[in-house]
This record gives C-alpha cells, sequence and structure tokens, in this order.
C-alpha cells in the first residue's frame, strides 16, 4: 500500500505523514527530501542553480520511480508536484496508491505560513495581506489537481491524531 498526501504548502503532508506513517507502521518519505538525497542539492539550489523545468523533469523521474517500489510507504508531495508533468494521472492510475488532498482553508494556510515564514522562501517576504492574496491564487490554480485524488480530508479545526485517523478510516487495505 502506498499513500501520497498533496496539498498546499502548509497543509500539514509532513506532519500528517509522519504520524500515518508510524501508525501504520509502514516508512515515510518526503518527496523534496528524496529529490534533495538523489541529487545532493538541496530544492531552493536546484531551483537557483538548473531551473525549475529541470526540477519538474526530475520530480516526474523520482516520484514514478517511487510508486515503481514494491513496499509500502507514505508519500509526502511538494505542493506544485501534482500540477506539472501529468504526475495526478501517475498517482491515480496507479494500482495500490490511494491519493489523499489535505483540503485545508486559506485562512489556516496563511496563519501556518506566518509561523514558518523563515523555512518558506516562497513567501518569505510577503505581508499577512499579500500572504493571503498569494496562496487563494494559487489553490484556486491547483485545486483543479488537488481534486484529482482518490479521497478528500478537510484538515481544518482538526487535530494531527484526528485528521490521521480518518485517512486510516477511507484506507482500502486497513491492517
Amino acid at each position: 500500500m502506498k499513500i501520497t498526501l498533496l496539498g498546499y504548502m502548509g497543509s500539514g503532508k509532513t506532519t500528517i505523514g509522519k504520524q500515518l506513517s508510524e501508525q501504520q507502521k509502514i516508512p515515510f518519505i518526503d518527496l523534496d527530501h528524496y529529490i534533495e538525497e538523489k541529487i545532493g542539492k538541496s530544492v531552493s539550489d536546484i531551483f537557483d542553480q538548473d531551473g525549475e523545468i529541470f526540477f519538474r523533469l526530475k520530480e516526474h523521474e523520482y516520484l514514478k520511480e517511487l510508486l515503481e517500489k514494491d513496499e509500502s510507504f507514505v508519500l509526502s508531495l511538494g505542493g506544485g508536484t501534482p500540477c506539472y508533468a501529468g504526475n495526478m494521472d501517475v498517482i491515480v492510475n496507479k494500482e495500490n496508491v490511494t491519493s489523499v488532498y489535505l483540503r485545508t482553508s486559506i485562512d489556516t494556510i496563511v496563519e501556518r505560513l506566518e509561523q514558518e515564514k523563515d523555512s518558506r522562501p516562497l513567501v518569505a517576504k510577503l505581508n499577512k495581506e499579500e500572504l493571503h492574496e498569494f496562496v487563494a491564487k494559487h489553490l484556486f490554480e491547483r485545486s483543479f489537481f488537488y481534486e484529482k485524488a482518490s479521497q478528500k480530508v478537510v484538515t481544518s479545526n482538526k487535530t494531527v491524531a484526528e485528521i490521521v485517523s480518518e485517512i486510516e478510516a477511507i484506507l482500502p487495505n486497513k491492517q
């Protein structure tokens, strides 16, 4: 069983993914970290030195590589992963893959990103109003791809434990 978590940055993919992997007793993989290990550079350095097109090609390549593996895992995707190179089609058409969209409100995302600005270069220089507009625009553009996920879980006003339980309840092969 492979579980892919998708959603906008700040939607909780990493936090939920780590907890879900513990509960399911399967490994957790963060796609961005996987790419960094494979290439030997940070995502920021890849974007700066090699460009976004190179990054998106590698992201697609490594996503397919991971989904071809025989073992079970929880995979946290980058916020943009579903939107490029036909990645959502690869995910939803792959057997034994459950894709879960962590549907998070704009206000919740903005609140979380406000607290994490230092570690989020894309939004580091935006004030709260600009950040709200930035997130709303991106969510609107990306929702077409996110909504293709086989499962959707609303995360706002829920604890990590509640979200993980909700995901576990919708998994096809509950352990």
